[in-house]
């Protein structure tokens, strides 16, 4: 049995992956124009997303998953980055909202480096 905090931890990559299908036009607005196929990329990021999550609650495949998550995390920062400098990609969240992320992702990857 695993802590709550990681059953959270994998939910939350199951159900943003799965929104990656439920809304993908947002995710392929999000996206760098120099990253090609937005729209494969979406489903790619969104099926990683959700194999990794499950990958985490299984005690095998957990250190595999939290390090594929961490390496995800770093794949999305050039989108934090885009949704910056561009006023379409920033979806009208405020800009301390987009600036608060960068440090959210750097949690998020301390968080999955606590299963490896």
């Amino acid at each position: 049995m695993f802590p709550w905090h990681q059953y959270l931890f994998g939910l939350l990559f199951i159900l943003a992956g799965f929104n990656h299908f439920r809304t993908p036009k947002i995710y392929e607005r999000i996206m760098p124009p120099y990253i090609p196929a937005h729209s494969s990329m979406v489903l790619v990021s969104g099926i990683l997303g959700m194999v990794l999550g499950l990958m985490l609650l299984n005690e095998d495949t957990q250190p595999i998953a939290a390090w594929g998550i961490i390496m995800l995390l770093i794949f999305f920062i050039p989108v934090h980055i885009y949704m910056l400098q561009n006023e379409k990609a920033s979806l009208k969240f405020p800009k301390w909202v987009l600036i608060l992320r960068f440090p959210l992702q750097f949690a998020l990857m301390y968080w999955a480096y606590l299963y490896t």
